[in-house]
């Protein structure tokens, strides 16, 4: 059974009832499919409310026979080839289809899509804060926390799409226009068993393009656009070096260029974004290009990188106390995340890492760290061995701390003037939090209520 524009009758099995899963069971509802939505978790109690006021079939905490009777099964974002329930319906023949290639059809206007390990969010969002601003129809949306099942059929003319490892590990259907892939480090190597599994999954933004369609990544990547013709691809780079002839973003000391077939265009100047670190420059850079290579002209789009809004828990400016800055990177999710927050942020750092990790090794971690802080604060499940990493890579100053607010406590005593206290932790929050945002919240609440003059100790002065 193939996904297609008719589903009257179709019996669909969605797996997951997360954001992505009831977007997609709403969009089967509406293409008048028969569905079912099963859930290994717990009763959610708010999506179970949702689900049956549009009459839509649900479980949780487990799958039933009832699962193995669809036409084909729908998997929402995240679910693993691993999973029990994937393998179980393969080998009972039933067709299973990400996210992305079940919505694919339903998608009009032009895609951007936009993967990377890290800055995802804040380039798809930036290119469509500019499409918007430019006066056209468009929206970011995806893995940013937009459901791309939720814009099927719409009228829109652009849709910048964030896409995940896990997205695009099942996509084989979606034809975008412009792919972006801001950078390649290791990242989810617990899911995707490897960094050549990781990196494959990303590849497949690549194999989906529509032919003669623009490819935009960083020049120390280029060997994963090997597929991809010459004369499709942007490499960005900082300076002028590599074959002048090349396609290329130029990221020089004031300004980005891009340069196609031997003629310069400036996309932006610096002092127009207001966004912290040099990774930024780059996420504006390749948005910016993406906007003139569809034709709707960097020149126009410029001014409007001065009202974008910086992303939550994104090198995010929190507050200064006594001449120390406090920014949230809580977004900062595994070690090349929180490497590039130290070197592009000026200055000397007390950074806060910690949480739980993802089968990473925290080498390079030390050595940014020697390189870029003062004073390193460890808490979480990885504590010991990112402790043990950073002693071994020379680090002097290494703090334990039993929990946020022993540590941002911490970071307020030993920080000096004209330094930066930097919540990058370089894994996930799930050992303590939810999510990364309840994370970062927390940490602005704490350096808050220091700002404020709280007592220090009172758990409510915390709160």
């Amino acid at each position: 059974m193939e996904a297609g524009k008719s589903l009257d009758g179709v019996k669909i099995g969605i797996i997951g009832a997360g954001l992505s899963g009831l977007s997609l069971a709403d969009l089967a509802v509406r293409k008048k499919a028969v569905v079912f939505v099963s859930d290994l978790g717990s009763r959610k109690d708010a999506a179970a409310d949702e689900m049956a006021s549009k009459g839509i079939d649900f479980e949780f905490e487990g799958h039933s026979p009832r699962l193995w009777e669809s036409d084909m099964i729908v998997l929402s974002s995240g679910i693993s080839p691993s999973a029990p329930a994937v393998k179980k319906a393969q080998e009972m023949g039933i067709p299973v289809l990400g996210e992305l290639d079940f919505v694919a059809p339903y998608l009009n206007g032009r895609l951007i899509g936009v993967t990377g390990s890290n800055g995802k969010s804040t380039t798809t969002a930036l290119a469509g804060h500019l499409i918007q601003g430019l006066g056209r129809r468009g929206a970011a949306i995806g893995n940013i926390g937009k459901p791309v099942a939720d814009y099927a059929d719409s009228d829109l003319e652009f849709l910048a799409i964030e896409l995940s490892s896990f997205q695009l590990y099942w996509a084989k259907k979606l034809p975008v226009e412009v792919s972006i892939v801001t950078n390649l480090d290791p990242d989810h190597l617990d899911w995707h068993g490897s960094y050549g599994n990781y990196v494959a999954a990303k590849a497949n933004l690549l194999k989906m393009q529509n032919p003669g369609s623009w490819a935009i990544g960083q020049k120390r990547d280029l060997g994963f656009f090997k597929d991809i013709p010459s004369d499709c691809l942007v490499g960005l780079g900082w300076g002028t070096d590599g074959p002048e002839k090349d396609n290329r973003i130029e990221m020089g000391e004031r300004e980005a260029l891009l340069w196609l077939e031997d003629e310069c265009r400036v996309l932006f100047h610096y002092d127009r974004l207001p966004l912290l670190g040099r990774h930024n420059l780059e996420n504006a850079a390749m948005a910016m290009a993406a906007v003139e290579l569809l034709g709707l002209g960097a020149e126009k789009a410029e001014t409007l990188l001065e009202s974008f809004p910086a992303l939550p828990h994104r090198c995010e400016a929190v507050t200064s106390i006594c001449g120390v800055d406090y920014v949230d990177d809580s977004k900062g999710t595994n070690v090349a995340a929180s490497v590039t927050a130290l070197g592009s942020l000026p200055g000397v750092k007390v950074v806060i890492l910690g949480g739980q990790g993802k089968g990473e090794e925290y080498g390079s971690l030390a050595e940014a760290v020697k390189k870029h802080a003062r004073v390193a604060i460890v808490m979480g499940a990885e504590r010991e061995r990112i402790v043990e990493a950073l002693q071994q890579g020379g680090v002097e100053r290494i703090l334990p701390a039993r929990d946020m607010e022993e540590a941002v406590l911490q970071a307020f005593q030993e920080a000096r003037p004209g330094e930066t206290v930097l919540l990058s932790p370089a894994c996930t929050s799930w050992d303590a939090y939810p999510n990364y945002k309840e994370r970062g919240r927390h940490f602005q609440r704490l350096v808050r209520s220091i700002r404020e003059g709280n007592e220090v100790g009172n758990t409510q002065a915390w709160d």
